[in-house]
C-alpha cells in the first residue's frame, strides 16, 4: 500500500500502511491529488510529502517546481475512518492551493 514505485511521480506517501485498506491505500490518495490537480490546476508542477498521521489525519507539504513552498495543508477525518472520500476532500484543498499558486506565479 505504501509502496512509493506505484506512487505517480511527485508523489509520496509516508506512513501509507496507516491507511484504511478499504481506502484504496497511497496509490488512491495520491491518483486523487493528481486528478485534483489536473482539474484545477492544469500545467502546474508540484511535489507532495503526505505523511498519514494516527487518528485519520493526513499532513501534506506542497513544493511547486519552481521552488516555492505552499502553506502546509492539513485534514482530520474525526467520526470515521480515512475513505476515498476524504482523499478527494484532501486533494481539491491542494489543488485549490496549486490554482492560486499558479496564477501568482512570481
Amino acid at each position: 500500500m505504501s509502496n512509493a514505485e506505484h506512487q505517480p511521480a511527485g508523489c509520496r506517501v509516508h506512513g501509507g500502511e496507516r491507511l484504511p485498506v478499504e481506502s484504496g491505500g497511497a496509490d488512491a490518495l495520491c491518483k486523487a491529488i493528481a486528478d485534483a490537480a489536473e482539474a484545477q490546476a492544469p500545467g502546474v508542477g508540484y511535489d507532495v510529502e503526505v505523511t498519514v498521521l494516527p487518528l485519520s489525519r493526513l499532513s501534506a507539504s506542497v513544493t511547486l517546481r519552481d521552488g516555492r513552498k505552499l502553506p502546509e495543508q492539513s485534514f482530520a477525518r474525526m467520526d470515521k475512518p480515512l475513505s476515498s472520500g476524504a482523499f478527494k476532500r484532501f486533494a481539491s484543498a491542494i489543488a485549490v492551493e496549486l490554482a492560486k499558486a499558479g496564477v501568482n506565479k512570481s
